[in-house]
């Protein structure tokens, strides 16, 4: 049908007065100005191989690059340093195309020479505690402006794992030159004054009480104004561990952002005007690891290797009540040991609140009423502590006795690596954007005892060695939904709940975002005025 010129004249004046609106909704992103930031706590090393630290990993992305970045919000991939790559067709060698013109913040150029140095020192097996990543890689050639990957076998999860903090690249003519004969030695002198070519510079270190970041003048990215990001002069990072002093600050207007904001605080801060409390999505998520082993470290029957028992405590826990009382309603049941940010999660039926169930599996374990149970807990921990309680007040229902023990952190950590406990506390939050980390920690006995929990299955060995070369993502996504369901079903943990990342920001503070994977990503993020 044809319009009339009269109304395509109304038409062009409703849609460049519409445009209007919205950029007066959404200004165009404004440059300059510092941004002060509220840490909890300070970064150790800001070396991507050797660091194991969320601390250093979240403020890592900000200074280097990799070859390939995670999309928005941390979804999805795209072109980094890379400006291309891909796999050949039988999945044995992954070509990536370096991006030209590209500098360190020093002026001097990325090389492939770099890349390569870069790979080969994240993937040694003796360097840091994240190489497996890397582990599909047989060699790393170049030729020209191309790196090539000669792979030992097809692995889906490379892509992802070049979007990795360890995989970032990093000058190898610093490192040649750094002191140290080894080369954690030479992290450790490189990382106190690291160069990467990502948007931020580190400036200042004031060890426990401050860091800053400025722009990186050369960095290649550009923004929506068509000139090269990031759109801040400088973050500063104050160090102030106490929750209440951070949101002192931040509403006297000496912060523009705080990090790691109590629940407990959130339906506050929201109401209030000056202030953006965010929420953003997260890989973190709560669970009660159970030892499944016939006997437990001391020699005595471990009556959790019983699948009814570890299946009725599951039945017997309110997780929405648990999330009311922790979380303070931001949080959702786990309906997997996968959250629901990471990449192939498949939701399982993970034991809806069902009493009469519990008692029903209680009863056909053919365990006494009485029943004790020991679990662990970090002492001076009061979300664990309070999980404990009313997991404590919820089994008791079913006839379990629970024995809370309250350890210190590095004897809890060491009770766990030595398989010495019956339950524990724990959590997992992703490194990469893939479901192979979690699921080789969780579920593959080889890795870690499958969270040291002594589950192990035969299929799940199987599926997980098969979803590591298969490159059709359908049928891997079919691989990981049985690998899901199979683990749910055996039950060695008490799936809790997830909860995102709580991020109280300035009204003024735009384009800030917390990656499920917890990076902080500044690049992007600009003062409006």
């Amino acid at each position: 049908m044809r319009n009339p010129k009269g109304r395509a004249l109304v038409l062009l004046a409703t849609c460049v007065l519409a445009s209007a609106s919205l950029s007066a909704q959404n200004p165009a992103p404004q440059r300059g100005g510092t941004l002060v930031y509220g840490r909890y706590a300070d970064s150790l090393l800001l070396d991507p191989v050797f660091t194991d630290a969320n601390l250093d990993i979240w403020i890592l992305t900000n200074i280097y690059d990799t070859l390939i970045q995670t999309g928005p919000g941390g979804k999805g991939l795209r072109p980094g340093l890379a400006s291309s790559y891909g796999f050949s067709k039988d999945g044995k060698t992954f070509t990536l195309t370096l991006r030209s013109g590209v500098t360190f913040s020093d002026g001097s150029p990325v090389t492939v020479q770099d890349v390569k140095f870069s790979l080969d020192r994240a993937r040694k097996p003796d360097n840091g505690a994240w190489n497996f990543l890397l582990g599909s890689i047989a060699s790393v050639t170049t030729k020209g402006n191309q790196v090539i990957l000669n792979l030992k076998n097809p692995d889906p999860s490379l892509t992802a794992a070049l979007a990795t903090f360890n995989s970032a690249i990093v000058p190898r003519k610093l490192f040649a030159n750094a002191p140290g004969k080894t080369d954690a030695d030479k992290a450790k002198a490189v990382g106190e004054k690291p160069l990467g070519s990502g948007p931020f510079v580190l400036s200042e270190w004031k060890r426990g009480s401050s860091m800053v970041l400025k722009r990186n003048p050369r960095y290649w990215q550009k923004g929506a104004d068509g000139k090269p990001l990031p759109y801040l002069d400088a973050v500063r990072f104050e160090i102030i561990p106490d929750d209440n002093t951070r949101i002192l600050k931040l509403q006297a207007g000496e912060l523009q952002g705080a990090e790691f904001i109590p629940f407990s605080r959130v339906a506050e801060l929201k109401a209030n005007p000056k202030i953006n409390m965010q929420l953003f999505p997260s890989t973190r998520v709560s669970f009660v690891v159970l030892n499944t082993r016939p006997k437990l470290k001391d020699g005595s029957a471990n009556p959790l290797a019983n699948l009814r028992l570890r299946q009725a405590l599951n039945y017997a826990t309110d997780k929405k009540a648990l999330i009311s009382l922790v979380t303070f309603g931001n949080g959702k049941p786990m309906q997997s040991y996968l959250s629901s940010a990471t990449p192939l999660f498949s939701p399982q039926n993970t034991y809806s609140f069902d009493l009469n169930k519990a008692k029903q599996l209680f009863a056909a374990s053919g365990v006494k009423a009485g029943l004790a149970l020991t679990l662990q807990v970090v002492a001076g921990n009061a979300d664990q502590l309070a999980l404990a309680t009313a997991l404590q007040q919820m089994w008791g229902q079913i006839g379990v006795q629970l024995r809370i023990e309250q350890l210190e952190s590095a004897t809890a950590n060491g009770r766990y690596q030595a398989n010495d406990f019956q339950m524990q506390m724990n959590y997992w939050n992703d490194d990469i954007a893939d479901p192979n980390e979690l699921t080789a920690y969780a579920a593959v006995y080889s890795s870690a005892e499958s969270f040291h929990t002594g589950f192990q299955s035969k299929e799940v060995d199987s599926l997980f060695a098969q979803s590591q070369r298969e490159i059709d993502p359908a049928k891997r996504a079919a691989l990981y939904k049985r690998i899901q369901s199979l683990y749910v079903n055996a039950a060695p943990m008490v799936f809790l709940y997830e909860q995102p990342f709580p991020v109280a920001l300035a009204k003024n503070v735009r384009g800030f975002v917390q990656t499920p994977l917890g990076n902080n990503v500044f690049v992007n993020t600009y003062l409006a005025r």
